[in-house]
């Protein structure tokens, strides 16, 4: 339902076929499994150990001499794995998923340029234009009108009997290939003009026009304000969503070269505008370069500084004012570059952030899986109660704090509040003391408040 209402402008009245709809979310789907399991592994284990404490058949595998631990190792195997089976769907399958259904979005939205256009009123989708249509359907109308306004002083108005819509190649134009036509161009009202004997030669409602006939024309508009802001597949296609982990470790080796690279390069460029780091930089030419033009205009300008220290109280006072000023010029020009730097640097970091959240997010669904079994299984034997009654009622809780914790480190990490790696596996290390003391709480028979409980957790298990 989220994709839905995100992209329900691109789905919607778009005459899109139901295989197109179909195939669409088959691949969107794909990344709700991941989310979907950790949900089905803590229902289904509440209710296969409800069902089993509730007709006393737990009770009897204990009284034959398994401890719980043994009795849940058979369901543990297989539970771990789905975890595992379900880290090689997130690391091979939904990357793969999630460039597809992004490309069959960017198809709808670049081949279906026409659905602008809706027959019988104005369409004002495109900025600075309001363009009407009498019929028509895909690329092809007729009764073509089209009011231009991008430009405030001319007022321009074209009609057509019929024309082709399309988009350029790189995306940002929209293009009109109209047959028979006429153009009206008219222009603000001129300021009144007088004679020389002081007759008005004309008034100021006097408007310049033109008008010119065509019988073939191609009409460009811009995209402002509808730029899709994708080109093709290749575009996409290295984002940290459509990488498996060993992709997101090279992107992130890559990321991190640049960024070493980027540090360096700036030291040295603040370096080398200072006098001293270029005359030492000078010093070490090779003697064929000094002759240059620009290395002797330089290697000039460098010998025009005096050798030793001046101070301020040397100079005379206008020449103390215009050091001082030049001084605040280069620090204020100095403290910019770096603010800017720095900015680059925050949204580099971001960036690198969400390839390691991606790189976590594989692991941690593996691992909730396998917590949340170890939750919901000693849950379902302290409530024996089976079914769908009291189970789902339960699962939907948990999962819901789970869900709650899973977006909550997602969104800190994001923004930099948590590591990655805490932010993604934050409901993972909250449900891990609740899955040890549910577990210890089913295997001695003991309720989740019971003190008896507390008493046997504080003590390590060394009395009741």
């Amino acid at each position: 339902m989220q994709f839905t209402w995100v992209y329900i402008d691109d789905l919607m009245g778009k005459g899109l076929s139901v295989g197109v709809i179909i195939e669409l979310m088959f691949y969107v789907s794909a990344s709700l499994i991941p989310l979907a399991l950790p949900l089905a592994i803590l229902l289904s284990s509440i209710m296969t150990l409800g069902n089993l404490a509730e007709n006393n058949e737990l009770t009897a595998l204990k009284s034959s001499g398994l401890s719980l631990f043994r009795i849940l190792r058979p369901l543990t195997q297989t539970v771990v794995l789905i975890a595992v089976a379900t880290f090689f769907f997130s690391n091979y399958v939904i990357p793969v998923a999630n460039l597809k259904w992004h490309t069959i979005i960017f198809d709808i939205q670049e081949t279906k340029v026409g659905m602008l256009l809706t027959p019988g009123s104005y369409s004002k989708e495109i900025d600075g234009y309001a363009i009407k249509v009498k019929s028509g359907n895909d690329n092809t109308f007729y009764g073509i009108t089209i009011h231009d306004y991008t430009d405030p002083n001319i007022l321009k108005t074209v009609k057509a009997d019929s024309g082709t819509v399309y988009k350029g190649d790189n995306g940002k134009y929209l293009l009109f290939h109209l047959s028979n036509g006429i153009v009206h161009e008219e222009l603000q009202a001129q300021a009144p003009v007088f004679t020389n004997q002081g007759q008005p030669f004309h008034t100021g409602d006097f408007r310049p026009s033109r008008t010119t006939q065509f019988k073939a024309a191609t009409y460009k508009m811009e995209l402002v304000g509808f730029d899709l802001n994708k080109s093709d597949e290749e575009l996409f296609k290295n984002d940290y969503e459509m990488l498996n982990v060993f992709q997101i470790n090279e992107a992130k080796d890559s990321l991190q070269r640049k960024q070493d690279k980027f540090l360096s390069d700036f030291g040295k460029t603040n370096l080398n505008n200072r006098p001293f780091s270029q005359s030492i930089n000078f010093e070490g030419l090779p003697k064929s370069n000094l002759g240059k033009p620009k290395v002797a205009n330089e290697i000039e300008q460098l010998q025009a500084i005096p050798s030793k220290i001046i101070k301020l109280s040397d100079l005379t006072k206008k020449e103390r004012v215009a050091a001082v000023n030049a001084a605040i010029v280069s620090a204020r020009s100095m403290v910019g570059t770096a603010e800017e730097q720095a900015e680059f640097l925050r949204a580099f970091k971001l960036n690198y952030e969400q390839y390691q959240i991606e790189f976590h997010r594989k692991f941690a669904l593996s691992g909730a899986i396998i917590v949340l079994f170890f939750v919901g299984a000693p849950l379902g034997a302290i409530v024996r109660k089976g079914g769908f009654g009291a189970p789902v009622v339960i699962a939907a809780l948990l999962f819901m704090v789970y869900f709650v914790l899973f977006s909550v480190g997602q969104n800190l990490a994001g923004s930099g509040v948590l590591s990655p790696f805490w932010g993604m596996w934050l409901p993972t290390a909250v449900l891990i003391p609740i899955a040890c003391i549910l577990m210890v709480a089913a295997a001695n028979d003991l309720g989740v408040f019971d003190r008896k409980l507390w008493r046997y957790i504080l003590t390590f298990g060394r009395r009741r």
